[in-house]
């Protein structure tokens, strides 16, 4: 796998700071050694992939919605699309709709395009799409849109505190 990071590039210096400190507060400091910082953005999950070289659906999404209001995220695989009626169904309330820009940084503490799937501002409800975990490893933001790092699908979900469900839209 040829990549556009360097190895001075990769590191603690790739994660953004509060992510690297979420990470050694969450006993897994090792993963700040293989975040991979790119020259070019990785705020799309396509872009993610090119610079990662791995297949699209090996990247994780860290999408917040707003369910009756109250945010809550969503790790959804690269290649797939949340449907927001299961997510509806799945929380039990009346309206899901995609959170606003100033609500995901203040809730995550990150800015879209770089949110990771845990190491939040606030603690939120998260719900994982199940197809995540037909990977050996995905590829997820670092708190800033240049880097990602990698992990198993099952220790994201468990460090993120996730529920996991279906939630992707049918293929089309």
């Amino acid at each position: 796998m040829t990549t556009a990071a360097t190895d001075a590039d990769a590191g603690d210096r790739g994660a953004h700071p509060r992510f690297a400190a979420a990470l050694e507060e969450l006993g897994l400091g090792e993963l700040t050694s293989r975040v991979r910082r790119f020259p070019d953005a990785t705020r799309t999950a396509a872009e993610a992939a090119a610079a990662v070289g791995c297949e699209l659906s090996e990247i994780c999404k860290s999408l917040v919605f707003a369910a009756d209001g109250v945010p809550v995220l969503v790790l959804m695989d690269g290649a797939s699309r949340v449907d927001v009626e299961l997510v509806r169904r799945e929380l039990g309330a009346a309206k899901v709709t995609r959170a606003q820009a100033d609500v995901v940084r203040e809730t995550t503490g990150y800015a879209i395009g770089g949110v990771p799937p845990f190491g939040h501002r606030t603690r939120t409800r998260v719900l994982a799409d199940r197809g995540l975990l037909r990977h050996e490893v995905v590829w997820a933001a670092a708190g800033d849109p240049h880097a990602v790092f990698p992990i198993a699908p099952a220790a994201l979900v468990a460090h993120a505190g996730a529920t996991v469900a279906d939630l992707r839209e049918p293929a089309a």
